[in-house]
């Protein structure tokens, strides 16, 4: 891309506010009658100094000024000695009446292609002049042509004749610089995502089925997935590994004839699939895929797929017909599919199209200036900006629109404002109102007051928003972030009250029980099982996976969503590697064969989510239903007992005794009610068609989940 000129300035100016000019003297320039000026049609306007600082090699004169400047032009400040230099737009790009000045509510932004003409819109306010290069498939520059201002800061250009499957870009002259970008609002790139590219919509649908409504949140069971994990292992049976048209592939086994890929997830029960970044993103080359791994979260082009996962990452419309041939594949057996949208930040602020077609805009700065760091990577995206709000929005819509996907997990959600989140939430629940929404709603250091962000402790001012519940995860099966912290499944006697909040969907912390997803695993951090071999590694691997069957059990059974890492019902390993963004394929694959050597802990799995789906008292959709039918048993700090009681009208089973256990070679009694009870559940075997039937007094002696039913 074109990064065009250096302007070589005398000194600096800058509008920092719609009244104010900061500029920055060499102290080989000041003397004592310093004064500057407005160049004007009508003489020059005199800037009044209202404070002066000696900052080191510069002197800052913050003055101000009564003329309305005329954005899109180019304006000249002049000292006494009639030196010149351009007024560079400064802070005044993060106001609110830049903002309001310059706010668009067109849907129109991008590219609007008919076969007899094309449209182009670009938003640049601060642009003195817009240009579009087009070009031909093989990049060859066709020509540049001239856009026109309009109001609210949009360029446009609109050529007669039919531009299917030319390459673009925009060329924005800003602060005298030129610089080249690629359309911020680009549906279709090229490999490597270098230019915007131009498709006809009717060749990249494909036909949707409809799925009947989602009629309870509650009744979601979230799997999550990388697309290259799900099909990259030799015994994944999927012949196009690690690209989209794997999840296409039916009927697959691995060598031991046990199935695999979307039939297997069929299987297993789950009703949602969360895939990991699908947007065009960094750090993969597309011409070479295999030669580097990446989970995606360095966006690049927001509302294009990726091509590293396609089959023809150079045809840039085939890559849109497979994703969404992948959702309908989903669909069609059943499975709804949740997207990972990073909307939190960019892979590199400085080469961002954000950055080069407004500087300074779509970035969070703190009080000195600094792009602020919130997500680790190097910048905040602003949300909070009207601009970059609407870009959030139209783009989760035009996700949900055209790709029918249903419903999105926001990484790094606490970095987002709340009005942006109240209103994509508005939004999205129009186009489809059984959408889940979710996302980590962790306290990042980013420069919004707290009671802006979208973070856990404003759960209850987000309703229908749900969240990563982190202490469900840490006090389970122990922090994340000391792994010799034990968590409740260790035995750890300290949590046994927090348990007690955690099963019942964490009332202390949300508004309604969907807004907490349990969950003990993730693609972050390390797998469940790898910090139990860390924290325990002499621990007999029975008693390890004994701990882990518990875990995955509390979190199947607990009020709220329940969400499961793909691969965790067996074991999942990535070799003790715990950030493994950008380790290969051979650390980050789901490992088929052990879905066949841990087959007896998938069933164990795949009956907790049976049961689960079976009896609605599992998923009760408030906490007044919970807090009237969930009774806890004391028995000792060992033993998380408690009774889902007259729930007969939720399901086949009038009462219910859920016990967590976790200690080793110790045996408890609880005394069931009076009656015949059913044995279900037991730490490592689902009774589900052949229950045990039990009265009075039941050991329980096995680390792991025990459930009792009474009809």
């Amino acid at each position: 891309m074109a990064r065009l000129l250096k302007v070589n300035r005398k000194y600096e100016a800058y509008l920092d506010r719609m009244n104010e000019i900061v500029i920055l003297l060499p102290k080989e320039m000041q003397n004592e009658r310093k004064s500057f000026f407005i160049e004007h049609v009508n003489g020059n306007h005199p800037l009044d100094i209202i404070d002066v600082l000696d900052i080191g090699s510069h002197i800052k004169y913050s003055c101000q000024h009564q003329l309305e400047i005329v954005f899109g032009k180019t304006v000249m400040i002049v000292d006494e000695n009639g030196v010149s230099t351009d007024l560079q737009v400064g802070a005044v790009i993060r106001t609110n009446e830049f903002d309001q000045m310059f706010r668009y509510d067109g849907d129109d932004l991008g590219v609007t292609y008919k076969k007899e003409q094309t449209l182009w819109k670009v938003w640049a306010p601060t642009a003195t002049a817009v240009k579009m290069k087009l070009y031909q498939q093989d990049k060859q520059q066709v020509a540049v042509y001239e856009m026109e201002r309009h109001e609210n800061g949009v360029w446009s250009l609109t050529l007669q004749g039919d531009f299917e499957g030319f390459l673009y870009t925009f060329l924005a002259c800003v602060n005298l610089v030129w610089k080249e970008a690629v359309d911020p609002y680009a549906i279709a790139v090229s490999i490597n995502g270098e230019y915007g590219v131009i498709v006809n919509k009717e060749k990249i649908a494909v036909s949707s089925k409809i799925l009947p409504p989602f009629q309870n949140k509650n009744d979601a069971i979230i799997y999550e997935a990388h697309i290259r994990d799900f099909s990259s292992h030799h015994d994944s049976g999927m012949t196009q590994k690690g690209k989209y048209a794997a999840w296409l592939e039916t009927d697959t086994n691995n060598q031991a004839s046990d199935s695999t890929g979307v039939s297997y997830l069929k299987e297993l029960g789950v009703t949602h699939v969360e895939l990991l970044p699908i947007n065009d993103f960094e750090e993969v080359d597309e011409y070479h895929p295999n030669d580097r791994y990446n989970w995606g979260y360095n966006p690049l082009h927001f509302f294009a797929p990726e091509g590293s996962y396609s089959l023809n990452p150079e045809n840039p419309t085939e890559r849109i017909r497979e994703v969404k041939a992948l959702i309908q594949s989903l669909h069609n057996h059943g499975i709804r599919v949740i997207l990972d949208v990073v909307y939190n930040h960019v892979y590199s602020k400085e080469n961002s199209s954000f950055e080069k077609l407004v500087p300074g805009y779509f970035f969070r700065y703190d009080e000195n200036g600094n792009a602020s760091n919130g997500t680790g990577v190097g910048n905040d995206l602003a949300s909070e900006r009207f601009m970059v709000r609407k870009f959030i929005i139209d783009c989760a819509c035009y996700w949900m629109k055209e790709y029918d996907i249903d419903g999105f997990r926001f990484d790094l959600m606490g970095i987002l404002d709340v009005d942006t989140m109240s209103e994509l939430k508005d939004k999205i629940y129009a186009l489809k109102p059984d959408s889940i929404l979710l996302g980590e709603g962790w306290d990042l250091n980013t420069p919004l007051p707290i009671h802006q962000k979208v973070i856990t402790q404003n759960a209850k001012i987000l309703p229908s928003i749900s969240f990563f519940n982190d202490q469900f995860r840490d006090v389970v099966k122990g922090s994340t972030f000391n792994l010799y912290e034990a968590g409740f499944v260790h035995g750890h006697e300290g949590v046994f009250e927090q348990m007690k909040q955690l099963v019942c969907g964490s009332p202390s912390r949300f508004s309604e029980p969907i807004q907490s997803i349990n969950y003990v695993e993730s693609h972050d951090n390390h797998t469940m099982w790898d910090r139990f071999l860390i924290y325990s590694e002499q621990e007999s691997v029975d008693i390890r996976m004994a701990r882990h069957r518990l875990a995955t059990s509390i979190v199947l059974l607990s009020q709220g969503i329940p969400f499961l890492h793909a691969g965790q019902e067996f074991f999942r390993t990535k070799q003790r590697v715990e950030n493994s963004y950008n380790s290969p394929d051979e650390i980050n694959w789901i490992n088929w064969s052990d879905r066949s050597r841990y087959k007896e802990n998938v069933e164990y799995v795949k009956g907790l989510i049976q049961i689960r789906k079976m009896h609605g008292a599992f998923r009760l959709p408030n906490y007044e239903l919970i807090e009237k039918h969930v009774t806890f048993i004391d028995v000792q700090q060992n033993l998380l007992s408690y009774q889902l009681k007259d729930v007969g009208e939720f399901g086949p089973w009038s009462q219910i005794i859920v016990v967590h256990h976790n200690k080793i070679s110790h045996e408890f009694k609880i005394d069931l009610p009076t009656g015949k009870w059913y044995l279900m559940i037991t730490p490592d075997t689902i009774h589900l068609t052949s229950p045990i039937g039990v009265e009075n007094d039941v050991g329980i002696n096995k680390i792991g989940t025990y459930v009792f039913c009474k009809i």
